[in-house]
């Protein structure tokens, strides 16, 4: 059965879990090195169509939602109207889930992490048209926010949802779940916060489950894969997952 939510904010003691060991942690560790230090993406460009209605979003409302990237640390309460733990989601796609969350547990700020233009159009006008004031966006590399934006300890959550597995193994290098973005990403968790990973990826998964379990500073809440956590909500993606046989894979850790 899965634990209830309030255990994500567990501060209990724990030990350390074991650390990948050997020279295959360390080649992990330099690709990781490459996404740190900017020679190195998580993710491509693309020239996807942007629609009228998502362009007018932009344009309207902006303002009110989007927060300039400036490399600069960010008073996060400011931000918001009102003064909430913050969960950060990276790599949003088109939003659905991210407005969902931020309407069932409102009793969180959300700061979604997006490059693509299109799902950034479509999450501003979900927001507006459903009245949420507990969202705000940032459309940058999240590495970059997460290096320069972020204070240290200052997010209740992290939420990843279907990242790009960058499947062939050339390209694992450009993979977000990798070892020195995982100590990056721990670093800025307030203690007790949560990371919670989603792939339908089984191979991913594994990966990221070995980048997660060699962080001294995380604790798998569930020892092996997490149940699905009832608040998040099953997107149009998923559903085609499921539907193509694929299984969903979830990961939840709790800073110590």
């Amino acid at each position: 059965m899965p634990r209830a939510e309030s255990s994500i904010y567990s501060q209990e003691v724990v030990g350390s879990p074991a650390k990948t060991q050997g020279t295959k942690a360390e080649a992990r560790q330099r690709e990781g090195d490459g996404i740190l230090d900017g020679s190195i993406r998580t993710f491509v460009l693309r020239s996807g169509r942007i629609t009228e209605a998502q362009r007018r979003a932009i344009e309207r409302f902006g303002p009110k939602y989007l927060v300039p990237f400036t490399g600069a640390p960010l008073d996060l309460n400011a931000l918001f109207l009102e003064k909430k733990h913050i969960v950060v989601e990276i790599g949003f796609g088109m939003g659905q889930a991210t407005w969902k969350i931020a309407q069932t547990r409102a009793q969180f700020n959300y700061l979604g992490i997006e490059v693509h233009t299109p799902g950034v159009g479509r999450l501003i006008s979900d927001l507006e048209s459903h009245g949420l004031e507990n969202v705000r966006i940032i459309q940058h590399d999240a590495v970059e926010v997460l290096k320069t934006m972020l204070p240290a300890e200052s997010i209740a959550g992290i939420h990843i949802f279907y990242p790009d597995p960058w499947p062939k193994k050339r390209h694992h290098k450009r993979r977000l779940m990798q070892e020195a973005i995982v100590a990056l990403m721990a670093a800025k968790l307030e203690v007790g916060g949560y990371l919670y990973f989603v792939t339908d990826i089984e191979e991913y998964a594994s990966y990221a489950k070995a980048s997660l379990d060699s962080c001294g500073a995380l604790k798998n809440q569930y020892e092996d894969y997490a149940p699905h956590q009832a608040w998040r909500p099953e997107t149009k993606f998923e559903h085609f997952a499921k539907g193509s046989g694929r299984g969903i894979f979830e990961l939840l850790y709790i800073k110590r």
